[in-house]
């Protein structure tokens, strides 16, 4: 069976990713867009669009009746739903299926499964994959919660059981911290799931946050593609990733992809996945959680394996075998990625909306830009601030550092403020140099990658300027007998020591 025609229920960069892998498999695509959305990336790239609502996901993008109807007004076959929105809601792949639509992904079982945090914990110990010490039921109340802490000893933390990506959660260092953030979690957990459930865990101290990817087909197929690295976080979301983490040997490799494997035969799973780990210095890990969908960070096992994760979710879908040997499946080098995000890292993150006035997207060898805007699109405040992923490849770790930070450098964004400053201070910091670092690590090293830096194309602008005046000044000419072009403007400016 091949697919001919998909719907990708998403937008931005992930939606524009699955529309180049449609195009490589032959697959006609179709984009669904918001009003806001009308003429984004997205939908300039694909072969039909359908508007399905005002710019709020919860009247457009996350309305599952609105996405089908699309899927069926444009003869699509099958409905890809990248990451974030719907992609691991089970109602959905089940409507999906419903519809007589293929769900590029896994089972509506298999995502409730992984997607109840709880329900997991108890089939991957049944499975015999490690899990963090804690309870494998929701609790009630907070008496409950220190009844288990009381059990696993402090600290521990308390986690939603009905979601992740850091909502509802909080690290509980002592009884008299509980009461309050008990409340504060379960709020949290209520107001992102629908479900104010927690789960108690003990809390790991400076552990790595490492995660194995998988493939698995409907002919019981199962392989993984090694590790990555997800350590630098701010408030349990990735910034930068890599490939393989530095601290994994070929040892732990296989024991941890073994595991990995474990899991998703666990649950029958279809379809491309991750599991997640947090390893400690001695090599011993523990299950995270599984994400039931595409990885934002999938390009850096791309790069490193040189396997087509989006393409082989397409063949799966379609019911293609995997032709994969595990055995001869090795990392090749060394791969990095930034997420590019609109917020302002010197003002704690805050999001920073707005047109893109100018896209400088770097290039030269080993360099791969994902990205979700173009010149004179917006970034609105509605949707996750990433706009890009910045990804390198090279022969080892150092090199692809420095050539992370040549494409940094390369890199020109203008209309909004991005993490760019960020990310090049992390590539030169001395921790994340050396790779010796854990899930702490944004909080340990603190003002050194979110300080104010000069702004060097403004500082630019600034000294041409003032070079323009001065030279003005001592040859008494006017705005009018000025001809010197802009690269002169900087030669005089550097001369002068404005720079």
């Amino acid at each position: 069976m091949a697919l001919q025609k998909v719907l990708i229920a998403n937008r931005g960069e992930i939606a524009i990713r699955i529309i180049r892998a449609c195009q490589e498999e032959g697959i006609k695509t179709v984009a669904v867009y918001s009003t806001i959305d009308s003429n984004a990336a997205h939908v300039r790239a694909a072969d039909e669009a359908v508007e399905i609502g005002p710019p709020a996901p919860s009247e457009s993008y996350l309305v599952i009746e609105k996405i089908i109807a699309a899927a069926r007004a444009t003869g699509a076959d099958a409905i890809h739903p990248g990451y974030g929105f719907l992609a691991e809601r089970a109602a959905f792949a089940d409507a999906v299926v419903a519809a007589g639509l293929i769900f590029i992904g896994p089972s509506a079982e298999a995502m409730t499964s992984m997607g109840e945090k709880t329900e997991a914990r108890t089939r991957m110990k049944a499975a015999g994959v490690p899990i963090v010490p804690g309870t494998t039921e929701a609790l009630p109340d907070a008496d409950a919660v220190l009844c288990a802490a009381n059990e696993v000893g402090f600290p521990i933390m308390l986690k939603a059981a009905a979601g992740g990506g850091g909502k509802g959660m909080r690290v509980v260092r002592g009884p008299d911290e509980l009461a309050s953030s008990f409340e504060q979690a379960a709020s949290e957990a209520l107001k992102s799931f629908g479900d104010g459930s927690v789960y108690v865990e003990r809390f790991v101290e400076h552990p790595r946050h490492v995660e194995i990817q998988l493939l698995a087909d409907t002919h019981g197929n199962v392989i993984h593609l090694g590790e990555r690295e997800c350590s630098v976080q701010r408030r349990h979301q990735k910034l930068v990733e890599e490939a393989p983490s530095p601290i994994v040997e070929s040892g732990l490799r296989r024991k941890m992809g073994e595991a990995a494997v474990r899991a998703a035969r666990a649950v029958d799973y279809v379809g491309a996945g991750t599991v997640e780990f947090l390893v400690l210095p001695g090599g011993e890990f523990f299950f995270l959680e599984m994400n039931t969908r595409v990885q934002v960070e999938h390009p850096i096992t791309e790069l490193v394996y040189g396997i087509d994760i989006v393409r082989w979710q397409l063949r799966i879908a379609a019911g293609a075998k995997l032709d994969i040997d595990q055995d001869s499946i090795e990392p090749s080098g060394h791969a990095i990625e930034c997420r590019i995000i609109a917020e302002d890292p010197a003002n704690n993150f805050v999001p920073s909306p707005g047109t893109i006035t100018q896209l400088k997207i770097p290039s030269g060898p080993g360099v791969r830009w994902d990205g979700g805007v173009e010149i004179g699109d917006r970034v609105e405040l509605f949707y996750d601030p990433m706009i890009a992923k910045l990804v390198v490849w090279a022969e080892d770790r150092e090199s692809a550092r420095h050539r992370m930070l040549r494409a940094l450098g390369e890199m020109e964004i203008r209309g909004v403020t991005t993490s760019q400053s960020f990310h090049r201070k992390v590539m030169v910091e001395e921790t994340f140099a050396s790779g010796d670092y854990d899930i702490e690590y944004i909080a340990t090293v603190g003002d050194a990658l979110t300080g104010n830096e000069v702004d060097e194309d403004r500082a630019r602008e600034v000294a041409v300027a003032i070079a323009l005046f001065r030279h003005q000044q001592a040859s008494g000419s006017d705005d009018g007998a000025v001809t010197r072009d802009d690269s002169d403007w900087v030669k005089l400016a550097r001369r002068e020591g404005l720079r």
